[in-house]
């Protein structure tokens, strides 16, 4: 069992700026993979941010690229998200997450076996 907690969501305003962490339980030398979702009322979740611990290929959605960057401290088994040039459309709840590595990372939240709790990020404009 993998446990997840997330932590760094709050409210700020457009164009600014958030850090979240994700600390998880797991302490395995074996590949995996990490990603941040988020889903807000009435949407389906989505992939935001994905990757293999140990280097390789990263996952961005096409809405956040450019503007968040995902990076995992295998070290301290933490995963974070930085959020720049935030929008009132990047609201929502974010979760971290953790699944197989099978050579890739799957993007699909149905891929992911274990979740955190969330954390709130709001956006105003």
């Amino acid at each position: 069992q993998v446990q997840l907690v997330e932590s760094g969501g709050g409210s700020v305003q457009a164009g600014g700026s958030l850090r979240l962490s994700c600390a998880a339980s797991r302490n395995t030398r074996s590949r995996y993979c990490m990603g941040w979702f988020r889903q807000s009322p009435g949407k389906e979740r989505e992939g935001v941010a994905i990757l293999p611990t140990g280097g390789g290929a990263i996952y961005y959605g096409d809405s956040v690229k450019g503007r968040f960057t995902i990076s995992h401290d295998d070290a301290k088994n933490t995963l974070y998200l930085q959020m720049n040039s935030l929008k009132p459309e990047d609201t929502a709840m974010y979760y971290c997450a953790s699944g197989r590595y099978v050579g890739y990372c799957a993007t699909s939240a149905t891929d992911f076996a274990y979740w955190g709790q969330g954390t709130q990020v709001t956006v105003s404009s």
